[in-house]
């Protein structure tokens, strides 16, 4: 039932923005019905396009289906970026006609009306959506140096790289996993963790992408956790590609990593609805039953915190927000996820990192959210943790 209202309200919403944009189109040009009906079928069918896509595949059509989905996508961004530019534009023509009424002049000069205001705004969209899809195949690395007093004498420095949200698919290219792999590489990881969504929809189509993983062998292991696409996909083939990629899973568990560090993690909490929760265990009873001593990391994909687990972990490391992947979007997504991009401090002592994730979901792009890897120094040192950004970097201390 959950499945078909989420159906309903996706094709509710996106219909609705196809309308607002139809009546943009009209009111520029003033359609011809011929060019109208034209119009209308072309949105329809766009509207339709992720259900058309799902029953390619469905039916092994499996190139026109990636020729829709590639299509239909990259039509989905471009219409957002359509909608929040002439939002953005309406709201301007509002406030311009208050300020007209209260100040009695003619704000009709200073309003963006007409064909060449369209074709300005359109213009704009093209630019940005054109630069989006640029700028989600230009993988950053942040870096996050933190100190504690935690790790065994004699080890100096763990270094950890965090990825997340990859959204592997027959949408990604064989390069972008090759390039990403390349900066894991390059950042030479003690250990690789992958905070969930490291796949998406049609695994069978990628599963010898997974062989790419084995470059990778970070000297105390990769570990990884389940994230609510991974569910979406099939859980059983998400979990075949992660562990074929070298990763182990933790699904509601906790391990003492070379008797340097804790690592426990949990699976998305969309495993309740797929019917796959493996663990009735607590985030709390997981936590607790750990050593006390050694600094603990814990993966969860979704950024948000049970007040009972804080005090039981020193860093959890998440993911699943994309920054809100196409801006404005990232305004939406705070009211959800308030701690959605970078890290933030929690009581007593203990802090969360949200990663943007270096892959996308549903339209190929990204506008001021870019794609990162997160690489994660602990250093081992006296003084209590401290952390800060550093000015104009992507780092923090």
């Amino acid at each position: 039932m959950s499945h078909f209202l989420f159906i309903f309200t996706f094709l509710a919403i996106y219909g609705g923005i196809h309308a607002y944009a139809y009546s943009k189109v009209q009111s520029a040009f003033h359609l011809t019905s011929v060019a109208q009906a034209v119009l209308l079928m072309l949105m329809a069918l766009m509207v339709s396009a992720p259900i058309l896509i799902h029953l390619l595949n469905k039916r092994g059509l499996t190139i026109t289906a990636r020729f829709a989905a590639y299509l239909g996508f990259t039509w989905m961004g471009f219409l957002f970026l359509f909608f929040s530019i002439f939002l953005a534009a309406d709201l301007y023509n509002l406030l311009a006609r208050l300020v007209g009424t209260v100040f009695r002049y003619d704000s009709a000069q200073f309003a963006l009306a007409g064909r060449s205001s369209f074709f300005l705004l359109a213009l704009l969209v093209v630019a940005v959506g054109c630069y989006s899809i640029f700028d989600a195949q230009r993988i950053r690395t942040e870096r996050v140096v933190l100190t504690t007093s935690k790790l065994p004498e004699g080890v100096k420095r763990v270094t950890m790289v965090q990825i997340t949200d990859v959204h592997l698919s027959p949408l990604v290219s064989r390069q972008f996993l090759e390039k990403l792999i390349g900066v894991i590489r390059d950042a030479g990881p003690d250990i690789l963790v992958s905070t969930g969504d490291l796949v998406d929809m049609e695994i069978s189509q990628i599963m010898d992408m997974a062989d790419l993983f084995q470059e990778i062998k970070p000297r105390y292991g990769k570990f990884a956790i389940m994230g609510n696409h991974d569910f979406y996909a099939g859980i059983d083939a998400a979990m075949d590609f992660t562990t074929r990629a070298g990763f182990r899973v933790l699904r509601g568990e906790g391990i003492t990593v070379a008797g340097i560090l804790n690592m426990a993690g949990v699976d998305d909490h969309a495993d309740a609805r797929f019917g796959q929760t493996t663990v009735r265990r607590t985030e709390r009873e997981i936590l607790a039953s750990l050593p006390q001593g050694p600094f603990t990391v814990f993966l969860k994909h979704r950024p948000d915190v049970m007040e009972d687990s804080t005090g039981l972990f020193d860093l959890q490391l998440s993911g699943h927000t994309h920054g809100g992947q196409i801006f404005p979007f990232t305004w939406i997504i705070h009211f959800f996820y308030p701690m959605q991009n970078g890290l933030y401090t929690l009581p007593p002592h203990c802090y969360l990192y949200t990663n943007t994730g270096a892959g996308t979901w549903g339209p190929p792009m990204r506008f001021l959210a870019p794609p990162r890897i997160t690489v994660i120094e602990i250093n081992n040192t006296e003084p209590e943790a401290h952390y800060f950004r550093l000015p104009g970097t992507g780092s923090y201390r």
